[in-house]
């Protein structure tokens, strides 16, 4: 009977107790409060969107009603997901056991779904939560931050001021007296704007609104982006000192054995004299070390940052993603929206100027009365002016405004070449480094305790003379600073990169932010 059933349902022929479902793109179901416990809320609430969707799908099966058809979460046909057609209805299956597997399988098969569609959407690693926190702080505690407001606060207040009326109402009081003629008059006025003066401002301004919100986000993109630069210079420059006092240990420790085994008869005094020399040298670029060190955290303190709040963090580097090109075009830059804001708002200005090379009237009413000895008349008069651009027709201005707005057009256009290309740098500049630096950490020579036991064993054994123990020694050491410094370098292109990709505000958790 069940295999009947089965056939007849793939014939397309439902018989009585068979539903049929068509996933369309229904909204998100969610159980109401009293039909879904707190834990399942709370597992809702936190979990990922597609894990949210195959649990919610779960439930959906085993909480449904008989009228409820089962659909696919997330939108499937919106997504471009592959949309469930018709789903058997589970009263079909009788063992408990085999619903569960059921529900399983069906839960798995969305979650699959949900995943490829968030995957493609989900943004990539986000930088330590310590050091989102530590930028956040930073950020809202410079002064770049309340400089950024204040111009975006002067900005709205200007497209307030733009859509205010052009004019306002002019009161008119007159007393004239001459003999026994004594006249009074109040009189009213008001310009009209007949063509659309202020409409247009209002649109110019909403513009410059636009061009200054690119801005700000222009401006904290910026400020992330030299907060991280300095943020990975400070790391860099106290794994340089640290790196320096283990060479300054080394060499001295060297010393020391070089000056036992001067006294013993078993070196000569030059190899001595040259130990002391690499002593020395030792001493002296640890304080350049200790100088640079000094000259990274005041860098960094420049832009908000706080060592203190950061010391605990390393750089991961270990997890960088590999360099993608993204899909999307440079549209999303902050650079691209300010360029062709300016460009939008310079088109408006043209309109404006246009705008206000048409003249506007002006209408007035007055009253009053007028006595000559004992009569009296009362006085009522309606007036119209209308301005004659005779002298000056305002056409300079809108030439004016017509070659700004080719000069912002083309700074646009430009702009886009100068994104685009430097895309493809950032791109490249990062994928270099990170191929450097993945060689690096996959040298046997970097390890600076490994090569300094062996080649004080060789030195001491007699296979090695200074010289040669001193010059593999701070080659050694040479490679392991240098390894600091492609790090920082590594850091600064993915910052870089990031940001050339329109990434870089979503992994360090400012997007959005004010």
């Amino acid at each position: 009977m069940c295999q009947r059933t089965m056939a007849r349902v793939r014939r397309g022929r439902s018989p009585a107790g068979v539903r049929t479902a068509v996933a369309t793109t229904p909204p998100l179901w969610r159980p109401k409060p009293s039909s879904a416990s707190p834990s399942h809320r709370r597992m809702w609430r936190y979990c990922s969107p597609a894990c949210g969707a195959a649990l919610r799908l779960v439930w959906n099966l085993g909480h449904r009603s008989p009228n409820r058809p089962v659909v696919c979460p997330l939108g499937a046909e919106r997504r471009g997901m592959l949309s469930i057609q018709r789903i058997l209805p589970m009263h079909l299956v009788r063992s408990t056991r085999r619903r569960a597997v059921a529900w399983l399988a069906i839960a798995l098969f969305a979650c699959l779904l949900a995943g490829q569609a968030w995957a493609a959407q989900a943004p990539g690693a986000m930088a330590p939560a310590p050091l989102r926190a530590a930028l956040l702080a930073a950020w809202q505690r410079h002064p770049s931050y309340r400089a950024t407001e204040a111009q975006l606060a002067a900005a709205r207040a200007r497209l307030a001021a733009a859509g205010q009326p052009l004019y306002n109402p002019e009161v008119e009081l007159t007393r004239e007296e001459e003999g026994d003629e004594r006249t009074s008059t109040a009189g009213l006025s008001l310009t009209l704007d007949i063509s659309g003066k202020r409409r247009v401002r209002r649109d110019a301004a909403a513009a410059r609104v636009d061009q200054a919100t690119a801005e700000a986000q222009m401006h904290r993109r910026d400020f992330v982006k030299q907060w991280f630069a300095s943020w990975a210079d400070l790391q860099s420059a106290q794994q340089r000192f640290r790196t320096g006092e283990r060479r300054l240990e080394l060499v001295s420790r060297f010393a020391m054995l070089a000056e036992k085994q001067f006294a013993a008869d078993d070196i000569s005094g030059i190899e001595r004299d040259l130990a002391q020399l690499a002593h020395d040298e030792a001493q002296a670029e640890q304080s350049q070390l200790i100088a640079e060190r000094g000259e990274a955290e005041a860098r960094f303190r420049a832009v908000g940052g706080s060592p203190e709040l950061v010391a605990s963090v390393l750089l991961p580097s270990k997890t960088l993603p590999p360099p993608v090109t993204p899909a999307e075009g440079v549209e999303q830059l902050p650079e691209w929206q300010v360029a062709h804001a300016a460009a939008l708002a310079a088109e408006r200005d043209v309109t404006v100027a246009r705008r206000d090379r048409i003249a506007n009237p002006t209408l007035a009413v007055r009253g009053g009365r007028k006595d000559i000895g004992p009569v009296t008349d009362n006085i009522v008069g309606f007036s119209i002016s209308i301005p004659l651009f005779v002298r000056n027709s305002y056409r300079a201005e809108v030439a004016a405004a017509t070659a700004e707005a080719d000069v912002a057009a083309a700074v646009a256009e430009r702009t886009t070449m100068e994104l685009t290309a430097d895309r493809q740098r950032a791109i490249g500049s990062y994928g270099a480094a990170q191929s450097a630096w993945s060689r690096w950490q996959g040298s046997r020579g970097t390890d600076v305790e490994r090569r300094a036991s062996l080649l004080e064993k060789l030195w001491q054994e007699g296979e090695l003379s200074t010289a040669d123990y001193l010059l593999q020694l701070k080659q050694t050491l040479d490679t392991q600073l240098a390894g600091a410094e492609l790090e920082a370098r590594l850091w600064r292109s993915y910052a870089d990169y990031l940001a050339a990709t329109g990434q870089l505000e979503r992994w360090a958790g400012m997007e959005g932010t004010p």
